[in-house]
């Protein structure tokens, strides 16, 4: 399958999304097909942007750690989100804020704009900077009492983000050692 053909499908299953179409096989059907009549046009004209084939094979794979992902993130969203509050309503809670740098696995800038948007996204946390030459994360925590608050979360996402994009390093790999002054990993070259 070409990349414009699946980029059309996907493109009619946010149809779905976007409509709010009742859970009845009529309906379902009915506006996919309008998904279909308007994201496969849309994504044709826009093929020069989506070149090559689509792996089946690596979709099929990455489809259930993109579930997890989302999954991690929403709960972690809406825990972090009754903490804050609770933090606001009751001021005798700690207040601890803490910048936490955050060493990356990830190594392609779609999967750490992901991880960094991820982590602004959940109430209490900012992303504030990325060195590149480090390959990290600079996060602010509102409340940490310690790094691992902040970085367990953050490592969960980013070994889904690892099999999502595609990326050399595995899940469960460590964070690979980099040179401060030459700004690639340690090793000698």
């Amino acid at each position: 399958m070409k990349r414009w053909q699946a980029t059309g499908v996907a493109l009619a299953v946010l149809w779905l999304f976007v409509r709010g179409v009742q859970f009845t096989a009529r309906n379902l059907a009915q506006e996919f097909l309008i998904g279909l009549a308007l994201g496969l046009p849309t994504a044709y004209v826009f093929r020069e942007f989506f070149t090559g084939r689509v792996n089946l094979v690596r979709l099929a794979r990455t489809v259930p750690y993109a579930v997890l992902y989302i999954a991690v993130f929403l709960w972690e969203l809406l825990t972090a989100n009754f903490d804050v509050a609770r933090r606001v309503v009751d001021p005798r809670l700690p207040i601890e804020p803490r910048v936490v740098t955050v060493p990356l696995r990830v190594e392609r800038d779609i999967a750490i704009t992901t991880i960094a948007n991820s982590i602004t996204l959940t109430p209490g946390t900012l992303t504030m900077d990325y060195d590149d030459d480090q390959n990290a994360l600079y996060v602010h925590a509102m409340a940490a009492t310690t790094d691992d608050d902040v970085l367990d979360p953050i490592r969960t996402w980013e070994d889904y983000a690892l099999v999502i994009f595609d990326e050399e390093l595995k899940p469960g790999d460590p964070v690979p050692e980099r040179d401060a002054e030459n700004g690639g990993e340690s090793g000698g070259e």
